[in-house]
């Protein structure tokens, strides 16, 4: 297995994004899997962490199908799949209120993770979106679109593992790909990791705590 765990595969990404050491990044990830990667790439940038929140869109009657995706924010971002929505006869009606119904779900997760704590400030730093691995790259898709969206310096992807095909796709999406392991036969993500159990909430509630803005910031002050 060429990773161990999500914080092995996080502190391997880690040592390919050294040089972004001295660009004072922020680091944003996809909960729930991404998040303890997330943290090993923020324990060696001393980074903040937030969260990139994506939600598949799927065929009502087929739910595993993507049609779509959002992403939360100010103006949530909402990326459409034309070739499924076509296929599968959806209308906007339909499209849109399962969107409604995703943004929901979003918002709940917000609340959830990170109550009130303030966003990462993405405008002129280098945005480094991770997540433990990328498949199909729909929702990827969207959280890139997402934080281009918010202005960065310079935009980076990292993950540790992805299929050859889907990071040819993506290349227009970012400034930078990092991806330790790619394949042209692909299987699921967690074939990759010797142990790639579910992250618990509580575990990304912990995580965010110690690498927020604010948690940073009180780090650096100096003892009087």
């Amino acid at each position: 297995m060429p990773f161990k765990d999500r914080s092995d595969a996080g502190r391997k990404l880690a040592k390919a994004l050294a040089d972004y050491n001295k660009q004072q990044p922020v680091i944003l990830a996809l909960p729930r899997g991404g998040v303890p990667v997330a943290a090993e790439v923020c324990a060696a940038l001393k980074a903040p962490l937030d969260l990139i929140l994506v939600r598949k869109v799927g065929v009502p009657f087929q739910p595993e199908l993507a049609m779509g995706a959002v992403v939360d924010g100010a103006t949530p971002i909402i990326v459409r799949n034309e070739d499924v929505i076509q296929a599968a006869n959806i209308n906007e009606a339909t499209f849109n209120a399962v969107c409604d119904t995703e943004l929901c779900e979003i918002e709940q997760r917000r609340q959830r993770y990170l109550g009130t704590c303030d966003r990462v400030e993405v405008t002129g730093h280098a945005a480094i979106v991770i997540d433990d691995g990328i498949a199909t790259g729909a929702t990827m898709r969207a959280a890139l679109h997402a934080i281009r969206a918010r202005r960065p310096q310079k935009l980076v992807l990292a993950v540790p593992v992805a299929p050859t095909s889907t990071l040819a796709e993506l290349q227009h999406e970012a400034d930078d790909i990092i991806c330790l392991e790619d394949y042209e036969i692909f299987g699921a993500i967690g074939v990759y990791y010797a142990n790639f159990r579910q992250v618990s909430d509580q575990e990304v509630i912990d995580i965010l705590k110690r690498f927020s803005t604010q948690t940073l910031k009180s780090a650096k002050q100096p003892i009087t």
